[in-house]
């Protein structure tokens, strides 16, 4: 309820266009808060509706179609499944974009019109990578007032110290987010990258195991394989402290769970200042989770929807890390 609350603040504060350091108005917020709730409801059951555009009907799925009717506006567009096969949408100025060799192309977009209440800083979706630099803000953000409640001797801590937030928020925030949208971008087309090497049969898993534990495991170890590739590799060459520390920090949850060996390599770092144990566990990391990624797949081609349990412990066993 915590987590749903700040993010329901959070999506006021952008709906609102209000500043990141706005007092927000309690009886407004609830009854804001209110309001939305009740739209949310009655609107949960219906199908979605095709998106029109200079007087065109789209499928709201179809992203390839709608972003080309939109670059006459410079807008850009996304639709895809995030976790627990939920739908999530956003629309946003385009600032810029890339085609790479590899067949991808990538959006950078800038302030955002229209958003869910999840807004991933980052997401690929097949031959498209999205990265929105107003949701990253947001989300160090949050991240940084989160932090400031207790304000922890922590990776995350370490990484705002390399900014001076105390004096100049909003530059410090402009400033973060520049040097981690480079991330966000290895991040993506890592991910790109590994769909590429996993396709065709992880979406299709991944859609079997959707709100179960073996589907976040899933997702950890897809993330794992993005980082194996391009992300850890280009903040082991650029070595700047504020990005390795913010990534740790952000290596939380199941990813961090199955991946504890990575952190221990970290804090020998924090320790002497030596990369070196962090490089070679990076350098052979790739194949072990491509591997059991492969594995994974096998297994749900055999047993399909019944394979959740299955596939849990062996992730377990294959990370060798404990679990209920």
């Amino acid at each position: 309820m915590c987590t749903y609350l700040l993010k329901m603040r959070e999506f006021f504060r952008w709906e609102q266009n209000l500043g990141i350091q706005a007092v927000l108005p309690r009886e407004k917020l609830g009854d804001w808060l209110e309001a939305r709730e009740a739209l949310w409801e009655s609107l949960h059951t219906q199908d979605y509706a095709p998106l029109k555009i200079d007087g065109r009907e789209y499928d709201p799925f179809d992203v390839p179609a709608i972003n080309r009717a939109l670059d006459a506006h410079g807008l850009v567009y996304s639709a895809g499944l995030a976790t627990g096969a939920r739908a999530n949408f956003f629309l946003g100025e385009l600032l810029d974009r890339e085609t790479g060799e590899e067949g991808f192309m990538l959006h950078l977009s800038g302030k955002e019109y229209a958003r869910c209440l999840s807004a991933p800083p980052a997401m690929a979706a097949e031959k498209n990578v999205f990265l929105r630099r107003e949701a990253l803000a947001r989300y160090l953000w949050e991240k940084y007032e989160t932090w400031g409640w207790n304000r922890p001797d922590n990776a995350l801590g370490r990484a705002f110290a390399c900014y001076d937030f105390s004096s100049d928020a909003e530059a410090a925030l402009a400033q973060m987010a520049d040097a981690e949208l480079s991330a966000a971008r290895e991040h993506e087309l890592g991910e790109y990258a590994a769909s590429q090497l996993l396709e065709p049969g992880w979406n299709e898993m991944l859609l079997d195991l959707a709100l179960s534990p073996a589907e976040l495991m899933a997702r950890a170890v897809k993330d794992h394989i993005a980082d194996a590739l391009r992300t850890l590799p280009c903040l082991l060459k650029e070595a700047n402290p504020a990005s390795m520390h913010f990534y740790m920090g952000n290596l939380s949850g199941m990813r961090r769970h199955l991946f504890p060996q990575l952190y221990a390599a970290y804090e020998t770092w924090l320790d002497g200042g030596d990369l070196h144990p962090m490089r070679e566990l990076v350098s052979g990391s790739s194949e072990h989770w491509l591997s059991l990624a492969r594995e994974m797949m096998n297994v749900h081609e055999r047993l399909g929807v019944g394979s959740a349990e299955t596939l849990r412990r062996l992730v377990l066993e294959r990370c060798g890390v404990a679990g209920s």
